[in-house]
C-alpha cells in the first residue's frame, strides 16, 4: 500500500516537502516540490505545474510560518509539472528570486520557458549556500537532456527529480545517457533520496541497484520475446503487450514509450533488425536474419 503524502511536510529542520497537488498517472500523487534552507532566504527545488491554486496556498503558508522568502528556484528539469508554476510563483509568493534550469542539448526542440521570467543557465558540480543548505548540481541526462539532481551537503541527501522516482520506474529520453547517470548517482552514495514524486526513497543503494537491473531486465526481455517470435516483425506496443503482462493497461503507452528507447539501443549495437513496414518501425531479432543469409 502506497503512503499517502501530506501537502505540506518537514522533513528535516532544514528541509520542507510541499506537494504540487497535481496528481496524474505521470505525476503520481503530485509533483514533490522542496524548500531548504534554516534562515530567511531559502532555496525552492521545482516550482510544481501551471495554475494550481492549493500548492500556492500551502507553499505561501510555510514561508509565512517561517518568515522565510525564496532566493533561488532550481528546476531539475523542462517537464511542465516542474517548471510551470514558476511563473505564479515569481513577482508573487517568491518575490524575484534568481530561476535556474539546466540548458537542453543542441539537438533538443527549443526550450518552452516561462515567459517573463529570467533564466539563468546551470552547470554541473555549481552550488548555492544559504543559511543551513549547501546545494550541489548534478547533471544527469537522460529522463531530458537538462535534467539536474541536487545534492544537499550537510545531510548527504539527494533530489532526483525524475531521474529516480518513490514508486515505479522512470521514463527516459534516451537510454543509454540514462544508464550513466543512473551509475553517477550511485556513486554519489546518498543517505536518503527525496524524489520528484512518490514518497521518500529510504534506501537509496538499493533502490538504484533496482532501477540498473530492471532496465537490464527489460532488455533482455526484449530480446527473448524477439528470438521466441524471430519469424514475427513487432513494433513496440506488440512487444509490451507480450512482456508487461503483469502492469495495467493504462500504462501501457509509456511502457512503449521506454520499449522503443530500448530498440533504438539494440539495434544501434546491431543485436535487433529495424525496418519501416508502412511507415511503421518494426524489429526482428537477428537470427531470423542470419539464418537467411
Amino acid at each position: 500500500m502506497v503512503d499517502v503524502i501530506p501537502a505540506v511536510s518537514r522533513l528535516t529542520n532544514r528541509v520542507f516537502r510541499i506537494l504540487g497537488c497535481n496528481p496524474g498517472i505521470m505525476t503520481l500523487q503530485g509533483t514533490n516540490t522542496y524548500l531548504l534552507g534554516t534562515g530567511k532566504n531559502r532555496i525552492l527545488i521545482d516550482a510544481g505545474d501551471k495554475d494550481v491554486p492549493e500548492y500556492q496556498t500551502n507553499l505561501s503558508k510555510v514561508l509565512k510560518s517561517e518568515q522565510a522568502n525564496i532566493e533561488h528556484i532550481i528546476v531539475t528539469h523542462w517537464h511542465h509539472d516542474h517548471i510551470g508554476g514558476v511563473e505564479d510563483l515569481y513577482g508573487s509568493i517568491a518575490g524575484k528570486p534568481k530561476v535556474w534550469k539546466h540548458m537542453r542539448s543542441e539537438e533538443d526542440d527549443p526550450d518552452e520557458l516561462p515567459t517573463n521570467v529570467p533564466i539563468n543557465w546551470l552547470s554541473d558540480g555549481q552550488e548555492f549556500k544559504v543559511e543551513g543548505a549547501t546545494v550541489k548540481v548534478h547533471h544527469t541526462p537522460g529522463h531530458t537532456t537538462d535534467h539536474v539532481v541536487l545534492t544537499l551537503i550537510e545531510e548527504d541527501t539527494l533530489f532526483s527529480g525524475d531521474c529516480i522516482l518513490g514508486e515505479g520506474t522512470a521514463v527516459f529520453e534516451d537510454l543509454y545517457t540514462y544508464m550513466k547517470s543512473l551509475d553517477k548517482i550511485r556513486d554519489l552514495y546518498p543517505k536518503v533520496i527525496y524524489p520528484g514524486h512518490g514518497n521518500i526513497v529510504e534506501k537509496p543503494i538499493d533502490k538504484i541497484k533496482y532501477y540498473i537491473e530492471h532496465r537490464n531486465k527489460r532488455e533482455e526481455q526484449i530480446l527473448k520475446t524477439l528470438k521466441s517470435n524471430k519469424d514475427l516483425q513487432l513494433n513496440a506496443m506488440e512487444l509490451v503487450k507480450l512482456i508487461y503482462t503483469d502492469t495495467p493497461e493504462h500504462l501501457w503507452t509509456a511502457a512503449a514509450y521506454n520499449v522503443n528507447h530500448h530498440l533504438t539501443k539494440l539495434t544501434k549495437e546491431k543485436k535487433v533488425h529495424c525496418t519501416s513496414v508502412d511507415g511503421e518501425l518494426k524489429w526482428q531479432h537477428l537470427d531470423k536474419l542470419e539464418s537467411n543469409l
